[in-house]
Order: structure tokens, then sequence, then C-alpha cells
């Protein structure tokens, strides 16, 4: 099997239920970190003008709205989120799934919360359809350590590629000298290594 490597120009962002309510169900890592990540992403979305579909779910129930910074950072993509009003798997649901067909993208970066709910069977669902899928971990989280490890195993067995916020942001980059690796380097800095607690003195 051939693996084309996920690049600005062949990849979408699919980040899902990252809400004010949800966030705080995860408990395998911190959800602080978490958020931290996802909003890296939506950040890197758009540096490098990554088509980007955002779904929530029941966000007047208690999973609440978006985390307001992703918003801020993605106008549009919010503006534009699908909200489903209940369903839990958001790949079966036809807007969702159609907005992701609408990008011309067959390489899919998925976060979502929490992993063993909303990110879980999307990932698996898209990878069995023939997209490569990457999922974020550390954008990502669930209720328990036992939880998101079956979770993990169940979407690596169907193919999909799991990964952690630095590592996806050098495969996309690959060359840091670049204008966008310039800016992704500089994310990294800024953002991701001071959430994980790690950096350059």
């Amino acid at each position: 099997m051939k693996i084309e490597r996920f690049t600005a120009d062949n990849t979408a962002l699919l980040l899902i239920d990252h809400q004010v309510g949800t966030m705080q169900l995860i408990k395998n890592i911190d959800s602080e970190l978490a958020a931290k990540q996802s909003i890296a992403l939506a950040k890197m979305a758009k540096i490098l003008n990554i088509p980007t579909v955002i779904t929530s779910s029941q966000e007047d129930h208690a999973q609440g709205p978006i985390l307001p910074k992703i918003a801020e950072i993605l106008p549009e993509a919010h503006a534009a989120r699908i909200k489903r009003p209940g369903v839990v798997n958001a790949w079966a649901y036809p807007d969702f799934r159609n907005a992701v067909l609408a990008t011309g993208r067959k390489q899919l970066i998925m976060a979502g919360v929490t992993t063993d709910v909303c990110l879980i069977f999307p990932a698996i669902d898209a990878a069995v359809e023939g997209f490569a899928v990457q999922a974020v971990m550390d954008a990502s989280g669930s209720p328990s350590d036992l939880s998101e490890e079956f979770s993990r195993q169940r979407m690596h067995d169907a193919g999909v590629v799991l990964t952690a916020t630095n590592t996806l942001m050098a495969e996309i980059a690959q060359d840091w000298s670049t204008p966008a690796g310039q800016q992704l380097i500089g994310l990294l800095f800024s953002d991701v290594f001071p959430a994980l607690g790690a950096g350059i003195v």
C-alpha cells in the first residue's frame, strides 16, 4: 500500500466536539493540554490555509459551545460548523460527511473529544472508506485510561495512524527553512512545546 505524506495541499482538518463541556470529561491527559493542542491545530490550519470542518453535538446541552479560541482563530469554519442534534458518529451524519467530501481532500487530520465516543467512530469509518486518517491524540482525550487505550487500539487496527501535534506539524512542514516551515516551527515553540512543558533555554 502506498502511503502518501500529509501536506498542506492534500489534507483537511476535522475538529470534532471540542466543546467547553466535553473538554471537562477528559481525564486520561490534562484537559488543558488537549485544549491547547487543538487550538494549535486550528492555528496551523489558518497559517497553511488547510480546509477545516468543525462539528459540535447538542451545543444547547451540557456539551456547550465550541472552544471560543477555536471559533476566534477559524471564524468561517466555526460559522459553517456542523451542529449535530445528537448523532454520536459524526461520519454517519450526512451534513458532516458531505462537508468533508466537499474539501476534495483524501488525507484527514482528526481530533475529537472524547476519543472513546466522538473520535473513534468517524476515524474508523473514514479509514474504512479509503481515506488516510491521522488521529491527533494529544488534542483528544477520554474519561479514563482504559477507554482511551481500547479506543486507540481499535482505531489502529482499522488503519488509523495515531500521532501527536508536534509530529504532525513536522510531517506537514518537512523543511523548517521554507516560509511555511518557519511559521510552523514558530508555532511549535510558542504554543505546542510550552503546553507539553518543553522548550529550549
